[in-house]
């Protein structure tokens, strides 16, 4: 999920770089969005995992 994240976001800095305004608007919201999926699902995991007892790192 962090991979396709960074990736919407190099792609968004290469739009932005050739002019592509739109298309660079868009793949940075798409990698925003997926950096916040991938977050909450780390901050679930960890919960998960210390709920169980087991060690989160």
């Amino acid at each position: 999920m962090l991979g396709w994240a960074l990736l919407f976001a190099v792609l968004a800095l290469l739009a932005g770089f050739l002019g592509f305004v739109g298309l660079a608007g868009f793949a940075a919201t798409v990698a925003k969005v997926l950096f916040v999926i991938f977050l909450v699902l780390l901050v679930v995991s960890f919960v998960v995992r210390a709920v169980k007892g087991q060690s989160v790192l």
